[in-house]
């Protein structure tokens, strides 16, 4: 089983090239399994950390993205996730970063709900209060994308909550800027309105409407994926959750990161009053922390995920470490 991820190139069907793939780190996580929502047995990677006084939970984001942010829709070895618990154990955090609960899964019947998704988040947290590397620290939930969106809703059981590359919008709008950003604009008006014509099927639990001929193939495959019988009571419970009302109900510290060359999520326009919190911009990151030196103009969304690969550093993360350095 695999959730369709909306934030990959939907529209491109460009080959990208082959990157030149970085040799793994050292082998120094510690591999374990906890029981998930309703005891369903979650699989983890654990780090060790330093002397500073949080230990880190991480959330992958959507689609089939398992704990080192691997994810099969991206073109060439991609470990961002990895690659970030790397830099925070250099910031003194160790961390828990474990695999979504559909990964590798093969059971349609599979209870991927988003009371299930968040009760996992919920249930890592408890799981990472109980391990040696944690003992003694307070807990900080570390959310990216859609898994910054779903750690808005467990946020009650962190101490602080680090929000990265996290959806400016509810999904079905951020899921139409997307689309927006790679239709031509003499299409962009059929093809948006059959997304709409999609949102209200979801919505209101009607079968999946058929594209006209002014419709790309690739949004009728987009269609079915978001209304695939597994996954659409998940998707329908996301599709309007608006990520403000969540961010001002946090009850501690927090922080939202977003960099500036980011096509899949962005910063939007105005930050809401209603948000307590920092936001930190990094300059030259895309949506995996990663270093982007091309100009947004130059990017699509097949051309960004050429630097999603393991042979590209990450961003400098400076900003985020002072974050860090003053979370008390």
């Amino acid at each position: 089983m695999k959730r369709l991820n909306p934030t990959i190139a939907i529209l491109s069907g460009v080959a990208l090239p082959a990157m030149a793939q970085a040799p793994a780190p050292a082998p120094v996580d510690r591999e374990i399994t906890f029981p998930g929502f309703n005891g369903f047995a979650l699989h983890g990677s654990v780090r060790a950390g330093g002397a500073h006084p949080y230990f880190a939970v991480m959330v992958a984001g959507s689609g089939p993205t398992d704990r080192d942010w691997s994810n099969s829709l991206i073109p060439m070895a991609s470990h961002g996730g990895r690659d970030l618990a790397i830099w925070l154990q250099a910031q003194g955090l160790g961390s828990l970063r474990y695999d979504k609960r559909f990964i590798g899964a093969k059971d349609p019947r599979l209870d991927i709900s988003l009371d299930a998704q968040a009760g996992d988040i919920k249930a890592a947290l408890a799981a990472a209060r109980a391990l040696p590397e944690a003992k003694g620290k307070k807990l900080l939930l570390v959310g990216h994308s859609e898994g910054a969106l779903l750690s808005l809703l467990a946020a009650g059981g962190a101490d602080a909550v680090l929000l990265l590359s996290l959806p400016g919008r509810d999904m079905a709008t951020t899921i139409k800027e997307q689309l927006r950003l790679q239709l031509p604009p003499e299409k962009a008006a059929a093809n948006l309105a059959y997304m709409d014509q999609v949102f209200q099927a979801i919505r209101q639990n009607q079968p999946t409407p058929e594209p006209g001929s002014d419709v790309y193939p690739a949004l009728g495959r987009l269609a079915k994926g978001l209304m695939a019988p597994e996954s659409l009571g998940f998707v329908r419970d996301t599709l309007d959750l608006d990520p403000w009302t969540l961010a001002a109900r946090l009850p501690g510290p927090s922080a939202i990161v977003w960099g500036d060359r980011d096509l899949q999520t962005w910063r939007p326009p105005t930050i809401p009053p209603t948000y307590h919190g920092t936001v930190i911009d990094l300059p030259e990151a895309n949506h995996l922390l990663k270093r982007e030196t091309r100009s947004r103009a130059e990017l699509n969304a097949a051309s960004a995920m050429t630097a999603y690969g393991d042979s590209t550093p990450l961003a400098d993360l400076a900003p985020l470490a002072a974050w860090l350095k003053g979370l008390k």
